[in-house]
Order: C-alpha cells, then structure tokens, then sequence
C-alpha cells in the first residue's frame, strides 16, 4: 500500500486565483489605482489583523460581523487580535496612529475575512477595492468618493448599475428616529422574520436591512429614516444628490438602505448590479462616519469612504456579459532554442529589456514541442535557434499569428534583433 500523503486542498470558503483568470484581477487593480490616482488618492497598505478592540469599537459589539462571523485568536503572546472583516476601521486606526495631513485620501486593495456559509461570490476570505478620505465633512467630497466607484464599474465595463443613496442622519437625529421605529417594529413585531421578531430592541435599524420578505413588507409601510433626520443632515443629503445630478451620476432614493456598522451616519449609498436576479446584488456600498475616528482613541474627524468586493464584481461581469480584455497579458515572443548556448539565454534577457514579454521551452525539449508551445504561448512572433543559426550569428523569426501559420518567417543577424523586433510590431 502506498504511504502517500493525501493533497492539500484549500481551506473550505477560499480560493485560489490561476492565470488566466488573475490577468481579470490585474486588470481590475490596474483600473482601480488609476481611477485613484485622478481624485488625489494615495495607497495604503495595513495588517491583515488588528487589536480586537479596532474592530469592537468600530463595527460594534452587537453586530453579527463581530459576534459570529469575526476570526479572532490569541497569539504566543497572549495578545488578542482578529482577521480585517473590512477595510475601514484599519484605516482608520492608521489614520489615528500617524496623523497624515488632512484631508487624506487613501485607497487599497485588501483580503477580508469573515466566518459564513460559502456561497457564489461570497467567500470567508474575499478580496475589496475601497477608499477613505478623512478630515473634511465637505458634501463635496461625498460626491467625489460615490464618482470614483461610479466611474470605476464604467471603466470596467458595468452598464447595468443602479446607484442607491440615502442619509442615516447623525446620532442625535438618528436617536430619535429609532424612537418612533421601536413604537412601530412593536406594534408589527408578530410581522418580522423569525430570526428579528425575537431581537429586534437591540437594534432596530438592523431590521430596515433584512433582505428577506416579511421584513420588507413591515418596513417599507413604516416610518421612513429621510423624513426624520435634521435641517442640516438633510441640506448636507440636498447638496449630495445635487452634485452627482451635476455630473450626470444618476441616484435612486432608497429609505429602507442602512449600512451595517455602527460607524455610519449622514450619506448612506450602495451600488447594485440589475443583471443579478437575487436579493443579494450588490457590488460596493459606503458612506459617512464621522465619530469613527473617536472610538479609536482620535481627535474628532469626519470620514467617508466606500468597499467593493472584486469576485463580486467579476460576478457582475459575468451576469451582464462582458466579455472584454481589462488587461493585454499575452506574449510578444517565445524564443524556441535547440542549442541550449547561453548566447541565447542572454539574448532573451536583452528582449525582456527592451520591454518584449518573452518566454522559452526547457528541459532540451525538442523542435516540434517546442513550436506546440509556442503556439499555445499565444506569442506573436517565434524566434527559432538551432546550431545553424547560432553558428551563423542568426535568429529565425517567425509569424505565428499568420494565416499560412509557419510561413511567413525571415532570418536576421542575432545583433540586430531587437531592432527587428520592433520593426516588425510596428507594422
């Protein structure tokens, strides 16, 4: 009997990511950092765990991300830490600690990890594209972080994109609301799903986010947060809905949206994907989170900011279709050598210098395997050596993208096979 060890596999809930499908990724990051770069924002990268406390304080105790979905551990130092659930709260705890000049704007690109059941697109370590600008209440800013997302599914390729905004007003006005939502989720409590019918005094507000039906129809009859926020979180919401109106971003009012965390006030927004036929279609949301920064342990400091989960977003894709390259990750040449010289070996280096993707066969393959992989390579162009051309000084170059495949081919001086090369892409 063999005493093999069985293949590890990845842990249930993660994926791994193989070429082709990382070309997508490349590509979405590539866009992303760009689409950055034009609002003034800078990268920032933060662990990928944290004191307990960052999340504790920032997410809050009572809501499901901390109380069932968080991995938290204790390390060989006793010291209790958790896995990032989301990107926010550890840039916020850096914003804190080294206290960059205001506003600052920052984005990443992070792993997040949150213990749930494994579904399509949802994984317990997914991957988030987000921004935080900190250190401005200005509506305007508002309104440069929702373009950024909106600009970015653009540039990807999203058209069937529904932009969802509402303002959850600030703590005192917040305050009240929940009054007059506790008197009305009492007279309908009989109403709720099961799972809020029983725990809905701890949270009222937990209830507008229910996706399932019951709650729905409850609250979309019951008093709405929009009608009961202040003078100046409504002038704030005004301005807001007026600039995305200026640049041609389009919003739909949604009374019922509240995000999850405890951190959120004022601007309140969510992109859904339309091409999704489920409750769960959203690709990005965020909003305002102005007290964030004081349970940290910092000074006062309004904050905005937005997440968007990338296998949600290539979900998107998918749905609508898109089919559409995000990045060229293809070769330019794949030099076939029947010599093994080193003088080969340093002519390939002097192409990838040049800037030529370039690859190459091993293991003294032979000629035809070596054109098979070449061909599979997707390279433009072969470059052949065998003991004829190197003694010669020469290099074979062939068309593999030709219609009489393996044809069309010229041999040049080795010398001079840059200058070739880049003769030949311009044509």
């Amino acid at each position: 009997m063999s005493d093999s060890v069985a293949p590890f596999q990845a842990p249930i809930g993660t994926h791994d990511v193989l070429g082709p499908e990382s070309a997508l990724w490349e590509g979405l990051t590539a866009i992303f950092a760009e689409c950055a770069y034009r609002y003034g924002f800078s990268l920032v990268m933060t662990p990928i765990f944290e004191d307990v406390g960052v999340f504790m304080r920032g997410i809050g105790e009572e809501s499901d991300v901390f109380k069932k979905e968080m991995y938290v551990f204790q390390d060989r130092g006793e010291r209790r830490y958790a896995l990032r659930p989301e990107g926010t709260a550890s840039v916020v705890r850096a914003f804190v600690q080294h206290q960059p000049t205001t506003p600052w704007k920052a984005w990443y690109l992070t792993p997040a990890f949150r213990y749930e059941r494994p579904q399509k697109g949802r994984y317990r370590q997914h991957y988030q594209f987000g921004v935080e600008v900190l250190g401005t209440d200005d509506p305007t800013v508002d309104v440069e972080v929702i373009a950024l997302a909106h600009n970015f599914y653009k540039a990807i390729g999203l058209e069937r994109v529904t932009l969802l905004i509402n303002s959850m007003g600030h703590k005192e006005c917040r305050s009240a609301y929940v009054v007059v939502l506790s008197q009305y989720l009492a007279e309908h409590e009989d109403e709720l799903c099961d799972e809020h019918r029983g725990i809905w005094r701890h949270n009222p507000l937990r209830v507008l986010d229910c996706k399932r039906d019951a709650c729905i129809e409850v609250t979309s009859k019951g008093p709405l947060l929009i009608d009961h926020i202040c003078d100046d979180c409504r002038a704030h919401f005004d301005r807001v809905v007026e600039g995305l109106a200026a640049i041609g971003v389009a919003t739909t009012l949604s009374p019922r949206l509240v995000r999850g965390f405890d951190y959120y006030n004022r601007t309140t927004f969510e992109f859904v994907a339309d091409a999704f036929d489920s409750a769960q279609n959203s690709i990005g949301g965020g909003g305002r989170y102005d007290q964030l920064t004081e349970e940290l342990g910092g000074k006062p400091t309004s904050g905005i900011g937005f997440g968007s989960g990338v296998e949600r977003i290539l979900l998107a894709r998918e749905a609508e279709g898109v089919t559409r390259e995000l990045l060229k990750r293809t070769l330019d040449l794949f030099v076939i050598d029947t010599t093994g010289d080193n003088v080969v070996t340093a002519m390939i280096e002097n192409l990838r210098a040049a800037g030529y993707a370039t690859d190459r066969a091993y293991d003294q393959r032979s000629m035809k395997a070596q054109m098979k992989a070449a061909d599979r390579s997707g390279a433009r162009f072969a470059l052949l050596v065998g003991p004829e051309e190197l003694a010669a000084g020469a290099v074979t170059i062939r068309d593999l993208r030709s219609q009489d495949f393996g044809q069309t081919q010229l041999r040049v001086d080795r010398g001079e096979i840059v200058a070739a090369v880049a003769n030949l892409f311009t044509k």
